[in-house]
């Protein structure tokens, strides 16, 4: 795969194309596919979503760029706590998968197109029967509702849930975020306006939320995550842009770098794909997963290569993407 001279003289040497099938539809998605680019500090991943255009997708190959080429700041814990993601899925299935990992914590996906508020209720009270009284469960609405949608379907979702740690990003405007929260007495989460917006820390001076969700590739890398966070002053949660367990890593690092870190990570995304990258691969063990580098298995590459169109595509992509970084 050819390399653009500007990744070069960065000191990319080798670049790779996947594809991994997910075990579930997520984020309208069923497949995870990207690139894992080596440079002088080990391999990195760039794989944003297809939806994004080449500006919005050059932070996600700076973020590549620097944790292929630098060192990752230096750990304060050895290992992170993490969520159960439960994708839009029946009840039973729901149950089923908050079990997986051994989390304490659970988000759970709601607000996803065709799909009614009971259900979304019905899946949470599975999954708050699965993981019991203790738990902490958190939903994520992915900018869905309007404000008055917000208003109305997060207090039957709270009782559902039997107390809610806290609903992310339920709408997409930063003003209805900020009516939203204060509104009710429901924690808010800001994800899309803080990785999608030209200026992440609007939503912060606008107290539109209690706490901010950080996710590497979007926002440009894991220093600059924890720039970002210190002039917040909000509390951070760490997530996945479901990538595989190379990217996972970066996400790792940001949350064992952050001084502190009070909610479990939204980084124990790698059983919602078929395989990885990594062996073994990054699943949590009683709701942990360990800090620490991963370099992908030559043969987990080999076995989960991309094809020929979709690595010709990955590789136009590179190029757009070079000339803006």
């Amino acid at each position: 795969m050819h390399i653009p001279s500007v990744l070069r003289e960065r000191g990319i040497d080798r670049v790779a194309a996947f594809s991994i099938p997910m075990t579930t539809r997520f984020r309208r998605i069923t497949e995870r596919d990207g690139l894992l680019l080596h440079g002088p500090a080990g391999w990195a991943e760039f794989s944003p979503f297809w939806d994004y255009g080449t500006a919005e997708s050059a932070a996600w190959l700076r973020a590549a760029l620097a944790d292929a080429t630098a060192a990752r700041p230096a750990p304060l814990r050895e290992e992170v706590e993490v969520n159960v993601t439960i994708p839009v899925v029946p009840p039973v299935l729901a149950h089923r998968l908050a079990a997986v990992g051994g989390a304490r914590t659970a988000k759970v996906k709601v607000a996803d197109p065709g799909v009614s508020l009971a259900e979304d209720a019905a899946r949470l009270e599975a999954v708050r029967d699965a993981m019991g009284p203790a738990a902490r469960l958190r939903i994520d609405a992915n900018a869905a509702w309007t404000r008055e949608e917000a208003l109305a379907a997060l207090p039957v979702l709270d009782r559902a849930a039997g107390g809610l740690e806290y609903a992310e990003q339920p709408c997409a405007e930063l003003e209805d975020l900020a009516a939203v929260r204060r509104a009710l007495e429901i924690p808010i989460a800001a994800d899309e306006s803080v990785r999608r917006a030209e200026d992440p820390l609007r939503v912060a001076r606008a107290e539109a939320a209690d706490l901010l969700v950080m996710k590497v590739q979007p926002l440009g890398g894991v220093q600059r995550c924890l720039d970002l966070a210190e002039q917040a002053g909000l509390p951070v949660v760490v997530s996945s842009a479901l990538e595989s367990g190379v990217g996972l890593s970066a996400g790792i690092a940001l949350a064992a770098a952050l001084p502190e870190l009070p909610y479990a990570c939204g980084l124990g995304t790698a059983t919602l794909l078929t395989g990885d990258l990594v062996e073994p691969p990054l699943y949590a063990s009683g709701g942990m997963l360990p800090v620490g580098r991963r370099d992908p298995a030559p043969e987990l590459l080999e076995r989960h290569a991309a094809g020929v169109e979709l690595t010709a595509r990955w590789e136009e992509r590179l190029a757009a993407c070079a000339a803006q970084s």
